[in-house]
């Protein structure tokens, strides 16, 4: 099945009580640290840095994608990742590793 990033996704993952307690998670994150997370745990989907020779699966949008996306906050990042759509794999990650990856996608914007 086709993978297809949509803004209006996160903007109904980040309604209500996921972004909330999560959103001071963004403020003290490390960018550094959201990449090699990224490189870690997204890169077998996902094109998450410029240094990957390609992502596994062509359908999955690249961060760099995400990242210019029109609209889309850092809060609806970690709300998204708090709570992935069901084609992402459960990934374990806690508050700080998810305001880390979003920090770092919030870097590869233009």
């Amino acid at each position: 099945m086709k993978h297809v990033f949509s803004p209006a996704l996160f903007l109904g993952l980040a309604a209500g009580m996921i972004a909330a307690p999560l959103s001071g998670t963004a403020a003290a994150a490390d960018a550094q640290s959201g990449k090699a997370l990224s490189l870690t745990w997204c890169s077998a989907c996902h094109l998450v840095s410029n240094d990957q020779a390609q992502a596994s699966d062509a359908q999955a949008p690249s961060f760099y994608k995400i990242a210019q996306a029109p609209g889309l906050t850092e809060d609806q990042l970690i709300a998204f990742l708090a709570d992935p759509h069901p084609k992402m794999p459960g990934m374990p990650l806690s508050n700080t590793e998810i305001g880390d990856i979003t920090r770092y996608i919030s870097t590869l914007k233009p």
